[in-house]
């Protein structure tokens, strides 16, 4: 049977800046349950961990004072995609430095200090690849890692994890010049098994549970070297994203272009005229 398991692991505490992560995760399975039923949480060959990236971003010190969140959303701002007025101030979409488009940069003010808010990790991937490389070096297991962060969507309401770092695992499960049950050729399908498992798992961490991180077992088929290419990959090129700006801002980008390009205010009234003359 196609068929896998995962689990939040309990057990780790709070985290703090320059808080070991290899160490706390390894605690948290050597300690977990291993009866009445339920699996061993010992780590496996081809087990993947999915990890919280706020509890990254917290041992690696990504804690900023920010009385103004706006401000720091700001400054990991690369491009703004939408914005939109409501009745309690501004919704920026934006891409961030990392090339990923969401609300607010992925800054994050919950579960943190008042007057402190997260960034997200410098190098999600590289965090990845440093907590999979010590995972395997301390415990003998072949494990991938993932780095999961909470991403709303595109004509749709609400919100999903997605994988926002990974190493030793396959983010895409390439199905490309394959056969469907049909024998028709599949030549566009290409699920990202990435963010399918940050989705998954979110159900078993939840939000506030202080679960920040869970095992999957049985997927072993998609753990693989640590070279193989992290959830950067993931990130659509420019050239081929066709839904780069919000509908006003897209608007906005043509009138301007439009003007830059020699039609003027003066032609705007010279075709004003033309109309009122043939209506």
């Amino acid at each position: 049977m196609n068929r896998f398991s995962a689990w939040a692991l309990e057990g780790i505490p709070e985290v703090s800046p320059g808080d070991d992560l290899v160490e706390l995760v390894a605690a948290a399975t050597a300690s977990g349950a291993d009866g009445a039923g339920l699996p061993s949480w010992e780590l496996q060959d081809g087990d993947i961990l999915v990890v919280t990236s706020k509890i990254v971003s917290k041992a690696e010190g990504r804690i900023v004072a920010a009385a103004d969140r706006e401000a720091a959303i700001t400054a990991e701002t690369v491009r703004l995609v939408a914005s939109r007025e409501h009745p309690g101030g501004v919704t920026r979409i934006v891409e961030n430095r990392l090339g990923i488009v969401a609300a607010a940069a992925g800054v994050d003010a919950s579960n943190t200090a008042d007057g402190t808010v997260l960034l997200l990790p410098v190098d999600p991937d590289a965090s990845a690849r440093a907590l999979a490389v010590g995972l395997r070096t301390l415990t003998g297991a072949r494990v991938g890692v993932i780095l999961s962060d909470t991403l709303g969507r595109p004509w749709r309401e609400g919100q999903t994890d997605v994988a926002i770092g990974a190493a030793g695992v396959h983010v895409f499960d390439d199905l490309r010049g394959q056969t469907d049950a049909a024998g028709k050729p599949l030549l566009v399908t290409m699920p990202c098994v990435a963010d399918e498992l940050a989705a998954a798992t979110d159900l078993v961490k939840g939000k506030a549970t202080g679960c920040p991180v869970a095992l999957v077992r049985g997927l072993g088929r998609l753990v693989g070297e640590l070279d193989l290419p992290g959830a950067a990959s993931i990130v659509r090129p420019p050239e081929r994203d066709m839904f780069r700006l919000g509908s006003d801002e897209a608007r906005a980008e043509g009138v301007e272009a439009g003007y830059a390009s020699g039609y003027t205010d003066g032609y705007a009234d010279g075709f004003a005229e033309a109309d009122a003359e043939d209506a």
